[in-house]
């Protein structure tokens, strides 16, 4: 595999790689692109921008906000909503981070 395609795959398997426009992203979720305008707005988090100028979004940030959309459909203020899930998403990091430390511990002792 050539060093060009090998790139393409990792970017496939990247969470974080920008990869859905907004259209595409919103059809994915089930919402419009309004509402991920208002996740953005909340700072929920900020979609990567391409050169153009159009907003690109990662499955990361895809799951964060249908998260987002679930806890607002149960009548939670979008903006509450954001915060929960940017929360729970903090929780997580500090898991896993925590889970990575533990596991070096165990391994050094």
């Amino acid at each position: 595999m050539s060093a060009r395609e090998q790139d393409a795959t990792d970017r496939f398997d990247d969470d974080h790689y920008p990869a859905y426009t907004m259209g595409r992203a919103a059809e994915m979720i089930g919402v419009t692109p309004a509402f991920l305008r208002s996740v953005e707005q909340a700072q929920l988090f900020e979609p990567l921008r391409s050169d153009g100028g159009h907003r690109r979004y990662s499955r990361h940030q895809l799951r964060l906000a249908a998260r987002a959309r679930e806890i607002a459909d149960q009548g939670t203020p979008v903006e509450a909503a954001c915060r929960i899930v940017g929360l729970e998403d903090q929780l997580q990091q500090a898991r896993e981070l925590n889970e990575e430390f533990q596991r070096r511990s165990d391994q050094a002792g």
